[in-house]
């Protein structure tokens, strides 16, 4: 009995433990990956006050019908806009970029291509045919995605400015 050897116990300790770190290891991967499923892509995560409406230069014209909306973009990429208007009569949504004849940039023409503002950058659009619009809504689309809306505005400002 006295030659019989046994395992030390150093590396009985150092097994454990690389068992243990695998173990972790694994068990995180599942529940990333379901709490990734769950929430959505991560991409989708902490764009509250990355991409905001303006609201000191965004207003309606009455007496034109047309709505300005300045957009601001702080570090953050993005695919695709999505700007939603509900007015007296409903809602419209417009996807930027996108060429439409009833949205066009502040020094554009109305059927051109719209841009998306640029990293920490902003831009100003004007939509025709609204009246009275009551709120303002955008949504970013990162990776074929519609995120969650990042701001809205309710209580839109009359202005009087002129239009080109």
């Amino acid at each position: 009995m006295k030659n019989k050897k046994g395992v030390s116990g150093v590396i009985t300790a150092v097994i454990m433990i690389a068992l243990v770190i695998v173990s972790v290891a694994i068990v995180w991967g599942v529940v990333n990956k379901m709490i990734e499923d769950e929430t959505g892509s991560s991409s989708c995560m902490n764009l509250f006050e990355k991409i905001t409406i303006n609201g000191e230069y965004t207003c309606y014209n009455s007496s034109s019908n047309e709505l300005r909306v300045a957009i601001n973009v702080a570090n953050v990429e993005i695919d695709e806009l999505l700007l939603s208007i509900s007015d007296v009569e409903g809602s419209k949504s417009f996807t930027i970029p996108t060429t439409d004849s009833n949205l066009r940039e502040y020094s554009g023409e109305y059927g051109n291509l719209i841009k998306l503002p640029k990293k920490n950058a902003g831009l100003t659009y004007f939509v025709r045919n609204v009246k009275n619009s009551t709120s303002i809504k955008i949504a970013p689309i990162i990776n074929e995605k519609q995120c969650e809306i990042v701001d809205s505005l309710k209580k839109i400002d009359d202005c009087k400015f002129l239009i080109h």
